[in-house]
């Protein structure tokens, strides 16, 4: 009875360490990792406002483009999937377009269903300290930053590793 035990207890164990979110994957160089992500209130693009206050308690995803950036091509499409795939993922792209039909264009061509912010004089990117694009920022529900993707991460990513960022932020307490 008691061996019985012990590997039921096991057995559960185990089950609960596979479906643990693992470590995130290795973070582009930031001085806001574990930093509170910066707030911001925002009209978006498509008319709302965008508040981060709004998705505290949710895994946030923030992303920085602009339609003449090549790299932001390829990694739009794969941040609309994930606003997909994952609705209890709050997402908002921040478009650094000269003016905001740069950015109209970018959510006409992509497709893009999450809220886009036009930062008209780059003070969100200066918030974020973003210097190059595309650059990625997941914060996990207590709204801390815990991932954050540059561009050498665009460039050369293979993998999954906004969908394991994002992962790992919703496993975060």
């Amino acid at each position: 009875m008691r061996a019985r035990f012990v590997l039921a207890a096991a057995a559960t164990l185990l089950a609960a360490c596979a479906h643990a979110p693992g470590p995130p994957p290795p973070s582009a160089p930031t001085p806001l990792l574990g930093q509170e992500t910066p707030a911001f209130r925002r009209p978006t693009v498509q008319g709302p406002i965008f508040d981060t206050a709004g998705a505290r308690g949710r895994v946030l995803v923030v992303d920085f483009f602009a339609a003449y950036c090549r790299p932001c091509q390829r990694t739009l499409p794969a941040l609309e999937a994930l606003h997909a795939s994952r609705p209890d993922v709050e997402i908002v792209g921040v478009s650094l377009d000269d003016g905001p039909e740069g950015a109209v264009a970018m959510i006409h061509r992509h497709h893009l269903t999450f809220p886009v912010v036009h930062d008209t004089e780059h003070v969100l990117a200066g918030r974020f300290r973003v210097s190059e694009l595309p650059t990625s920022f997941v914060a996990d529900a207590g709204g801390h930053i815990i991932w954050s993707a540059g561009p050498a991460q665009a460039a050369s990513q293979t993998d999954d590793a906004l969908l394991r960022a994002v992962t790992a932020a919703a496993g975060s307490p």
